[in-house]
């Protein structure tokens, strides 16, 4: 019988790949959700999404908002609304670093995935600057031509 504690078990449950297109995402927090039961279950089947969520401080507490999280198919009538707003549970000093960063800089936070570690839900946060659409361009760009020398190189071997 081992002693050792065993990794740390990581499910995905809802990624927002389209942030990463939008924003330029700078500094990452993971975040517990404080959810009912009817919402655990239902993001246990992966019922969750994230596209238009964002992540706000509204006195001195943070909490994730426009995040849909679709009714429970066994729920009864007490099951969630599926839009309400969540909160994100934070230490007081991470509260407070993104509270002055989005106020004084003009970030926003963006919830980027939702996943399960250790049977509990946490949503990965997101400091991001806005994309303008020619930066948009720009980075696709950049991504292709990163991926073709990758390709080369590759072929090269």
């Amino acid at each position: 019988m081992s002693t050792a504690k065993s990794k740390e078990q990581f499910k995905i449950l809802s990624d927002n790949r389209q942030v990463r297109h939008n924003f330029e995402l700078l500094d990452f927090w993971e975040a517990g959700l404080a959810l009912t039961g009817t919402e655990v279950k239902s993001a246990r089947t992966g019922k969750i999404q994230l596209q238009d969520a964002y992540a706000e401080i509204d006195k001195g507490e943070a909490w994730l908002a426009n995040a849909h999280f679709s009714p429970y198919s066994h729920g009864n009538r007490s099951n969630h609304e599926s839009m309400r707003r969540r909160k994100l549970l934070l230490h007081r000093q991470e509260i407070e670093k993104l509270w002055v960063r989005t106020r004084d800089r003009g970030l926003t936070i963006v919830p980027t995935k939702i996943y399960l570690k250790n049977g509990l839900v946490k949503c990965e946060i997101a400091l991001a600057r806005g994309r303008k659409h020619h930066d948009k361009r720009e980075a696709e760009r950049k991504r292709e031509q990163e991926s073709e020398a990758r390709a080369a190189v590759n072929r090269r071997r």
